[in-house]
């Protein structure tokens, strides 16, 4: 591939970040109760590891044709891909760690993409780390990152192709010791959760109870009594 072409693979992951559902610390604690940062960190890291090693698979399955005349667009499709995948990895890290980065959705997205690109946790409390990842030359510092991920890869294009196995392997290797890099820098730093876990959100599309009509009184509804005893209303009459 062509180095415009991991350009346009740049650009493509930048633009697609900041809509990359990223869960909060809010919600990871919801999602796997009663765990605490270093488990919800382990399991994260799992899902993104299986992750990264479909796609080397599928792209190793691709490469072992006789003839795969789309490889660099197969190439290219599995770097942001993986590079999707890492990046809600690196973003749910720093959740997990108390360590969210200032901002909106794109900032954020700029800074965790520095993050993925560096293999380093940001620290939230320097403000110089955050400029660092809003400079310009964090495009060039992603497009060599692109390169040197896919060059890895590129025994696949070979004859005698690697396969799905071997893609899968190269995927996990690479996604693991980047979260193992980050997950470093990010315990050095880590801020205490509160103490209380979040309460679980409110029911979707559910109906309030109504009180009852005016009138009626109880849990059945039954309107109140308006009489006295049974019988007479008054002493009776002598005769």
């Amino acid at each position: 591939m062509a180095r415009t072409g991991f350009g346009s693979v740049a650009e493509r992951l930048i633009e697609t970040a900041p809509r990359i559902p990223v869960r909060d610390l809010a919600t990871l604690r919801r999602q796997f109760p009663g765990l605490g940062p270093e488990d919800i960190a382990d399991r994260l890291i799992a899902a993104a590891v299986k992750g990264t090693m479909t796609v080397g698979a599928g792209v190793g399955a691709v490469a072992m044709l006789p003839t795969p005349p789309t490889m660099p667009a197969e190439l290219a499709t599995e770097t942001l891909g993986v590079a999707a995948i890492e990046y809600k990895l690196i973003a749910e890290l720093h959740e997990v760690y108390g360590l969210r980065s200032a901002g909106n959705a794109r900032e954020r997205a700029t800074a965790y993409l520095w993050s993925w690109t560096e293999q380093r946790g940001i620290d939230v409390l320097r403000l110089s780390t955050v400029n660092v990842a809003l400079g310009t030359s964090m495009k060039r510092q992603m497009r060599q990152r692109l390169l040197r991920r896919t060059v890895r890869h590129a025994p696949s294009l070979t004859p005698f192709m690697i396969g799905a196995a071997v893609g899968a392997t190269l995927n996990r290797r690479e996604t693991r010791r980047l979260a193992e890099r980050v997950r470093h820098d990010l315990r050095e730093l880590q801020k205490p959760w509160a103490e209380k876990e979040p309460p679980p959100p409110p029911p979707v599309g559910g109906t309030p109870e109504l009180p009852p009509p005016p009138g009626f009184s109880g849990p059945t509804g039954s309107p109140p009594d308006t009489e006295g005893p049974t019988g007479t209303t008054g002493p009776t009459g002598a005769s």
